[in-house]
């Protein structure tokens, strides 16, 4: 983990970089692949594309990792009442998740491409394969633990190193 100790009470720890670059160079990747056998483009829009999907993945990760923190730091893990399902961290990533997925469909809406006899001009990615990307933002807590255990120490993983 990057930081270490009683930053505030309750919270001992933010995220390390390492599972962010990590898991964000992957899902990026992963989001520019569907979308590119999704729809025919191809020069400066795929590769305009995959920066911008890697970027704002890590973004996105970056807040799922450390909703907790978040929470804590803004003193939204205390809200009662009708607003309180912000309070839930799960609730936080599920609302990030949509995001990333509104997000992932406009900018394929809006960039001119493949689907030439539509009526936007827009590539409009398949919602289940945004759908796919944004669930494995969303669970990215839950399975980096499993990932961890296959990376080097270097890494930030689990493995033993061989020497």
């Amino acid at each position: 983990m990057a930081f270490e100790g009683d930053l505030i009470p309750g919270v001992t720890q933010l995220y390390g970089f390492v599972p962010i670059l990590t898991l964000g160079l992957i899902l990026g990747l992963y989001e520019l692949i569907l979308i590119h056998r999704d729809e025919n483009f191809r020069g400066s829009h795929w590769f305009g594309h995959g920066v911008h999907s890697v970027i704002l993945m890590m973004v996105a990760l970056f807040f799922v990792f450390n909703t907790e923190y978040f929470l804590t730091l803004t003193g939204l893990n205390n809200i009662e009442g009708f607003w309180s399902f912000v309070s839930n961290p799960w609730s936080v990533r599920i609302i990030i998740g949509l995001i990333l997925n509104i997000k992932m469909h406009a900018v394929s809406a809006v960039i001119k491409g493949g689907l030439r006899g539509s009526m936007t001009g827009g590539m409009a990615e398949h919602w289940t394969h945004t759908t796919i990307v944004s669930v494995l933002v969303v669970l990215a807590p839950l399975y980096w633990p499993l990932i961890a255990t296959l990376l080097p120490e270097w890494a930030s993983g689990t493995a033993p190193t061989t020497e």
